[in-house]
């Protein structure tokens, strides 16, 4: 980061801030935090409503100057930089290993074998999740 781009950051941060002020001392239809004074002089309501006006005029075109410059500064300094791929890790390509079948955990428990000895088909499992039929 460049010192004039610090610097340049600085003068908006204060700029802002100085907006920022001169924006709430200004009186508004509700009072706001407009300061009263004497009828005459510089200051008077009409003398300070002027003054904070063109302030608050300056100083806004202030900021937006400040930060047109601030945009191309960085856009500038990042312009020559590229994607550091150093640390890009590429996995050596090997056969894909073969998955074993699935193997279902309750299958035994609901096969049992028939007490006469010989082999029958083993009921279908009830669905605990189907609702019962309404009539």
């Amino acid at each position: 980061m460049s010192s004039l781009f610090l610097f340049l950051m600085v003068v908006q941060a204060i700029v802002a801030a100085l907006l920022v002020w001169v924006i709430l001392m200004q009186k508004s239809e509700g009072g706001g935090l407009g300061m009263g004074g004497s009828p005459a002089g510089l200051m008077s309501a009409r003398g300070a409503a002027d003054f904070l006006t063109r302030s608050t005029t300056v100083l806004a075109s202030i900021f937006v100057v400040l930060s047109i410059v601030l945009a191309a500064l960085a856009v500038k300094a990042g312009s020559g930089r590229t994607i550091d791929d150093s640390l890009n890790r590429t996995a050596p390509i090997s056969a894909p290993v073969p998955s074993p079948a699935p193997v279902d955990p309750l299958a035994g428990a609901a096969q049992t074998a028939p007490a006469s000895g010989a082999a029958a088909p083993a009921p279908a499992p009830a669905d605990p999740f189907a609702a019962p039929a309404k009539k």
